[in-house]
């Protein structure tokens, strides 16, 4: 590449270098290997001085530790309860039937408010394969894991009293447990646990219909 002169475009014109001369590429190639290994050997290595943090944030602030005790508070607990009344968000449950399993009376419902479709019985089926087949085995008939290595009674699902129970009864089981069947209100939400009693109710009908057709 070359520039022409101040003296005109038709003066003679001279090149211009380009690049870095040699000695000061050695220079910096010797700069970043020496960062290099000084940088490198501090890695690791322990330090007597405490860390430094640049936003200290919320570390070094007066606070409340989960479950710790408190003399601020009559109860002497620093956690505090919920302001009565309040619902979380998502929370509301004004439908008692899909949520509780039960008529305005109170009492269960005869059947499931959720309507049986192929999807449902689908996930009904998934879920009772995680929750309901090591007690119950894969048929219904109460001789899982538990039964045969535990020799712990199970209920069969094709019993005469699980056979005239309501949904909404079946539903209140999952939910709260009964027996040695403990409580699945948390692992399971409401519309899975309509899911299982939809799948508990087809593999009755597919156990009678075994039943009709010898």
């Amino acid at each position: 590449m070359r520039r022409p002169t101040r003296f005109g475009a038709a003066a003679r014109s001279e090149p211009v270098r380009l690049g870095v001369s040699p000695g000061r590429s050695a220079i910096s190639v010797v700069a970043a290997l020496v960062l290099a290994a000084t940088t490198g050997g501090c890695r690791g290595m322990t330090s007597t001085r405490p860390p430094i943090h640049p936003n200290p944030s919320m570390f070094h602030q007066p606070k409340a530790r989960p479950q710790s005790e408190s003399d601020f508070f009559y109860d002497g607990a620093s956690m505090r309860q919920p302001v009565p009344g309040t619902v979380a968000r998502g929370e509301l449950r004004e439908d008692r039937a899909f949520f509780e399993g039960k008529d305005p009376k109170g009492d269960d419902l005869v059947h499931s408010p959720v309507a049986t479709t192929p999807e449902l019985l689908a996930r009904g089926a998934e879920r009772f394969q995680i929750y309901c087949r090591p007690c119950h085995d894969a048929r219904g008939d109460g001789k899982g894991v538990l039964a045969q290595r535990g020799g712990v009674p199970t209920t069969s699902l094709h019993d005469p009293k699980v056979l005239n129970a309501t949904d909404g009864h079946i539903f209140n089981v999952i939910t709260n447990g009964q027996g040695l069947m403990p409580s699945y209100r948390w692992p399971i939400p409401p519309e899975d646990r309509w899911a299982i009693v939809a799948q508990v109710r087809h593999m009755q009908e597919q156990r009678r219909a075994e039943g009709a057709g010898k």
